[in-house]
């Protein structure tokens, strides 16, 4: 089926079989940083620690037109099969995570196209956080929490 091939009959679909909720986007992308960005980096740009080490191709960026527009069921199956050098992760990244992936990949394309009026009234870059106690070195720093806004307060 769907869920488990991303493919509908020979061909790749373009629809996520589950609604996308926050969490699932959360998942994905811890799910991308263990499996994906070694090779894909952080930002999906393909350039990952691992090829640096002598692969004879460069992973694609999921930032070119092709991966852009490729169907979501495409990233699913490439996942899922391998391509190329890439291997398969069938046996390693459950079917829902292989989905909640593609979510975050979308949302990684999405955002190289981001404008200010796209974050919603949030200041871009965001501030820096201001910290109770600034850390050690053996120790973490402790982040001091946001004030609410007016609006937050109501």
């Amino acid at each position: 089926t769907y869920f488990y091939t991303g493919k509908l009959g020979n061909n790749p679909g373009d629809y996520m079989p589950f609604a996308i909720t926050k969490d699932d986007l959360e998942r994905g992308r811890t799910r991308f940083n263990i499996y994906c960005s070694p090779c894909h980096s952080r930002l999906g740009d393909g350039n990952g620690y691992i090829p640096t080490r002598g692969f004879s191709r460069k992973p694609p960026s999921f930032h070119i037109e092709r991966l852009e527009k490729a169907p979501v069921g495409y990233i699913f199956n490439v996942m899922t099969e391998g391509f190329g050098i890439m291997p398969d992760y069938a046996s390693q990244i459950p079917p829902r995570d292989r989905w909640c992936i593609v979510a975050y990949i979308r949302a990684l394309q999405l955002s190289q196209h981001a404008t200010v009026a796209d974050a919603a009234g949030h200041p871009i870059p965001s501030p820096a956080p201001e910290f109770l106690t600034p850390g050690t070195g053996a120790t973490l720093p402790r982040i001091k929490p946001p004030t609410a806004g007016p609006e937050e307060s109501k």
